[in-house]
């Protein structure tokens, strides 16, 4: 997972009508070091814990809220239970995957997005495309939205 050249951030003015709160919040911090190691680690975790279907783990880094929704290459989940249903359902076959481009960002120290191509052996001339949102709760890092696609490999 790459490091990313800092850039300039732009200033984009308060829309009109914005609420009040608009205006005061400042600018997360953007990638501390630390933090981002954590959401690396917590990513691979996850991936490992997908590749070799370990349903017990991967439920556990998924958010236990109603709110918590996975958009996968099939299937709409909405809340935790439908996700948890999901996994406990799925075969094992065929899971293996390599990723490419990965890029985790933190926003501040308890938010975290993560974006990555995979490609699985079993789909050539296709390329999966996964986000999840993260965010830090008492127990540890969570994911609490996902989205999964799978497109025709650009080239």
């Amino acid at each position: 997972m790459g490091r990313r050249p800092a850039g300039p951030v732009r200033e984009h003015p308060v829309p009109e009508g914005a609420p009040r709160e608009a205006r005061a919040v400042s600018a997360p911090e953007i990638d501390i070091p630390e933090v981002r190691a954590e959401v690396e680690a917590a990513f691979a975790a996850y991936e490992t814990a997908l590749v070799t279907n370990d349903v017990a783990a991967l439920d556990g880094f998924f958010l236990d809220r109603p709110t918590t929704l996975r958009y996968g290459a099939g299937e709409n989940l909405y809340g935790y239970a439908e996700i948890a249903a999901f996994r406990a359902a799925r075969s094992p076959a065929g899971l293996a995957r390599s990723l490419e481009r990965t890029v985790v960002t933190t926003y501040g120290r308890d938010f975290a997005v993560a974006s990555t191509l995979f490609r699985r052996a079993g789909a050539p001339g296709k390329v999966g495309r996964q986000m999840q949102t993260w965010v830090r709760m008492p127990e540890g890092w969570r994911v609490a939205a996902a989205h999964v696609s799978v497109i025709d490999d650009p080239g």
